[in-house]
């Protein structure tokens, strides 16, 4: 801790905060800086000019997971408590304005679940990131880019399309994206590929054919907000719904106009999808408002939000069509930092708050009322797989979540995050288990980047 508080005091002003995607990091502004010890492992000059420059840096992240009746208390493990360890490191380097390459190695370990590692959990080595960016085109107002090889994606909400920072394991492809950016718009086009997760060390297997593509904008709104527009395709020969299991070919086009930062703040979304499921058609939906208010001028900045989403689920089981929607790549805690459910075949009402205690803890509180959208549809969990069926089920009510949680940061490098959740099963779940059980989940994580 001595060593991470030196190295706080040496940050300069000139520094930014660390980003989701570390890659959207550029410390090209270190280049006149102090040459103090962190300034120089940020900016390392491989040029007389220093045009051409190195930066490195890293996380490190430990988390203790304790799951009471998990699933309900289907699974009849009970209490189960675990650990999580993750570890990255990443070198970027910058030749001049239009050429770059961006490495990163990840490591992620889960030790003493009763059940074995989740998907999520496990995956002792990989190269989470490994590209070359080509700037073809620079003006003083706008950029075109070019990235090929291995990247992470992360758009809008998440809702769609996230590099997943929740769970132990992000998300990664492999593929092209062209990317634009001006004053006031922005878009990127991309094919990628996804691959099959393995726990060992550099074992993941590569897709052999896009499964994956898309669009996506975004364009500013002065004193308004922000609008965006996209069409995402997706892929997959073993996709797997109440309906059935089959290959699915499924395209979405949606839209979202939100607004953060001081006073009224919203998040409005909705987007449909169609193509085919095995021989049937597949036409589903989903929309979502998430409105609220920050009280810029009240001590701790409290934001008050209500949040109501409709996602459509199958209307008809056993009739070869699919109205189940698809939330293709969604970062794991939508709904909660713990979730049960996932964003499929749902109706929920969600209010939360978020408060400031001093400069460095926040506290927030939500609760979360779940319904099912469809009677003859199951439901799904947070990742979108398939989890219990529901087409004999006569009940509509899922449950509810009560959650609690503080982020507190020591310093720049370093915060801790916990919470806890409470969900009490509804009449759907009684309609499924035997004897069932309501949830407690606790959540405490370390982390460390620099």
């Amino acid at each position: 801790m001595l060593l991470l508080c030196c190295l706080g005091g040496l940050v300069t002003t000139q520094a930014q905060g660390f980003k989701l995607m570390r890659f959207e990091e550029n410390y090209y502004g270190l280049k006149d800086s102090s040459r103090n010890f962190y300034n120089r492992f940020k900016y390392t000059p491989l040029s007389k000019d220093g045009r051409v420059y190195l930066s490195a840096g890293g996380s490190a992240r430990v988390e203790y997971v304790d799951f009471n009746n998990e699933d309900w208390g289907a699974s009849g493990i009970g209490h189960n408590g675990f650990l999580l360890q993750r570890y990255d490191v990443h070198a970027d380097v910058h030749v001049g304005q239009r050429l770059r390459l961006f490495a990163q190695l990840r490591s992620a370990w889960e030790g003493g679940r009763k059940n074995g590692p989740r998907p999520i959990d496990e995956d002792h080595g990989n190269v989470q990131n490994l590209f070359v960016d080509v700037v073809a085109v620079q003006h003083k107002k706008q950029t075109l880019t070019a990235r090929i090889g291995r990247q992470e994606l992360d758009y809008g909400s998440g809702r769609l399309i996230s590099v997943r920072e929740g769970p132990n394991l992000r998300l990664y492809f492999t593929g092209a994206k062209v990317m634009y950016a001006s004053e006031r718009f922005f878009a990127d086009a991309f094919v990628m590929a996804a691959d099959t997760v393995n726990t060992g060390a550099f074992d993941n297997k590569q897709s052999k054919q896009a499964n994956l593509w898309g669009v996506y904008s975004k364009l500013i709104l002065p004193h308004a907000g922000n609008v965006d527009l996209y069409y995402l395709g997706i892929r997959r020969d073993a996709a797997v719904f109440e309906e059935g299991a089959g290959k699915e070919v499924r395209h979405t086009i949606g839209g979202r106009l939100w607004k953060y930062g001081g006073g009224f703040i919203y998040n409005f979304e909705g987007a449909y999808q169609f193509g085919k499921f095995g021989a049937g058609n597949i036409s589903a939906w989903t929309a979502s408002a998430d409105i609220g208010y920050m009280f810029e001028d009240v001590k701790g900045k409290p934001t008050i939000n209500l949040r109501h989403d409709y996602i459509s689920g199958d209307s008809k089981q056993g009739d070869g069509k699919l109205q189940t929607f698809n939330p293709l790549y969604p970062k794991g805690g939508y709904f909660g930092f713990s979730p049960q459910i996932g964003p499929v075949n749902l109706i929920d009402i969600h209010p939360y708050a978020t408060i400031a205690i001093g400069a460095k803890a926040m506290l927030q509180a939500d609760a979360v009322f779940n319904w099912r959208y469809s009677l003859q549809d199951g439901v799904y969990r947070p990742s979108g797989g398939f989890n219990k069926a529901g087409a004999g089920a006569p009940h509509r009510y899922i449950g509810t979540a009560w959650l609690g949680s503080v982020v507190y940061t020591f310093n720049r490098f370093v915060s801790w995050n916990t919470g806890m959740q409470y969900f009490r099963a509804g009449s759907f779940i009684q309609d499924l288990v035997a004897t069932p059980k309501s949830g407690v989940f606790i959540n405490s994580r370390l982390s460390f980047k620099f």
